[in-house]
C-alpha cells in the first residue's frame, strides 16, 4: 500500500497465512499472490519473468524472535507456533532465506525491515551475518533506524532498515531524514468511543496519574503486583504508542474509560478507514504492518535520490 501511495507499480507478495493473504489480495489485488513459506517460495525454479529485475524487493522477515516485548534469546533457534501462519517453525532465519531470494531474482534494491530490537543486545551478531549475507549476494548494505512518528505517522514506532543497492548500479549514498510535525493522537480522535473498560482494568484506570504510561504503574501503585504493563494509554498532548500486535497490549484512552475504536486504530498506522480486515482483528494487522506512510516516504527518497536521477 505505501507503494502504491509513492507511484510504483506493486506487482505482489508472498504470506504463509492465508487468512492474511485474503486479506492483500480483498484489498490490493495483486498481479501475483504466493500463499506459503518464504523458504518454499525461494526454493521455486519457476518465478515469474518480470520478478527479475525488480526496481525494489521489499521484504518484513517476521521479526518475533527479536521483539523487546518477547523472549528474545530464548526462542532463538527453536521452533514453536508463531500467529504467522499458525505453523510451527524458527523465525530467527527468515532473514537469511530473505538474502537468498534476493539473490536469485537480484532487484536493483533491496529493502527488508525489521524490529529495533534487532540493533540491540546480542542480536547485534546477526546484523553483522546479515550485512555480510547481502554483501555475499552483491548489494551494499546501509542501515537506517527510523521513526514513523517523524514521517507524517500518528505513532511513536521505531524500525530498522535495511536498504541495499546492487553493487553494479554505483547509486550515491541514501540520506534519509524525516522531520515531519508531528501528528498528536488528539489531531485524529473520534467522538465515537471504543469498547468501555469494565471491571478490575477500569478500577486501576481511575487511580492513572497524568505520568503515567499504562496501568501497570497504577497497579504497582495500588497492588505492588507488576501486572497490565502491556496495556498503554493514550493521551491527547502525546504521538500516539505503538500499535502491538498481541491481544495482551490494548490501547486505551487516558482521558475517557474507553479503548481506542477501530477507526483510532486506522488512523494512528496510517491505514485508509475503509480497508477490508475481513476476519482479521485490525489491530493484530496493523500492528504486524510497517505503517504505509512510512513506506512511502522511504519508497519517494528512493526515488528521488536514485530512480530518478538514473531515468
Amino acid at each position: 500500500m505505501g507503494y502504491k501511495l509513492a507511484g510504483f507499480e506493486h506487482l505482489g507478495g508472498v504470506e504463509i497465512d492465508p487468512e492474511v493473504a485474503d486479506v492483500y489480495k480483498t484489498n490490493h489485488n495483486p498481479k501475483y499472490l504466493f500463499v506459503q513459506d518464504i523458504r518454499d517460495f525461494a526454493n521455486r525454479l519457476d518465478f515469474p519473468e518480470d520478478l527479475y529485475n525488480l526496481d525494489i524487493l521489499d521484504g518484513s522477515p517476521p521479526c518475533s524472535s527479536f521483539s523487546m516485548a518477547g523472549n528474545r534469546e530464548k526462542d532463538w533457534g527453536k521452533t514453536k507456533v508463531f500467529r504467522e501462519g499458525q505453523a510451527e517453525q524458527r523465525l530467527d532465519d527468515l532473514f537469511f532465506d530473505y538474502i537468498r531470494l534476493a539473490k536469485k531474482l537480484q532487484p536493483k534494491v533491496v529493502i527488508a525491515e525489521n524490529v529495533k530490537g534487532l540493533i540491540q543486545g546480542n542480536a547485534k551478531a546477526y546484523v553483522h551475518r546479515i550485512k555480510k549475507e547481502f554483501e555475499a549476494a552483491g548489494y551494499k548494505v546501509q542501515l537506517f533506524l527510523l521513526n514513523a512518528a517523524s514521517m507524517g505517522v500518528p505513532q511513536k514506532r521505531e524500525r530498522v532498515f535495511f536498504i541495499c543497492q546492487r553493487n553494479d548500479l554505483n547509486f550515491p549514498k541514501l540520506k534519509l531524514e524525516f522531520s515531519e510535525d508531528a501528528i498528536l493522537f488528539g489531531d485524529i480522535c473520534e467522538i465515537e468511543n471504543g469498547e468501555k473498560i469494565i471491571g478490575k482494568m477500569f478500577e486501576l484506570w481511575k487511580k492513572i496519574l497524568p505520568s503515567d504510561n499504562d496501568l501497570g504503574q497504577a497497579c504497582l501503585r495500588e497492588t505492588g503486583k507488576q501486572n497490565y504493563f502491556g496495556s498503554k494509554l493514550l493521551s491527547k498532548t502525546q504521538v500516539a504508542k505503538t500499535i502491538i500486535a498481541s491481544n495482551s497490549s490494548p490501547l486505551l484512552h487516558m482521558d475517557k474509560p474507553y479503548f481506542i475504536n477501530k477507526n483510532e486504530v486506522c488512523k494512528i498506522g496510517s491505514f485508509p478507514l475503509d480497508y477490508n480486515f475481513k476476519k482479521i482483528e485490525p489491530k493484530y494487522l496493523i500492528g504486524m504492518s510497517v505503517p504505509p506512510v512510512m513506506t512511502a516516504q522511504v519508497a519517494t527518497e528512493i526515488y528521488n535520490q536514485w530512480f530518478n536521477k538514473t531515468a
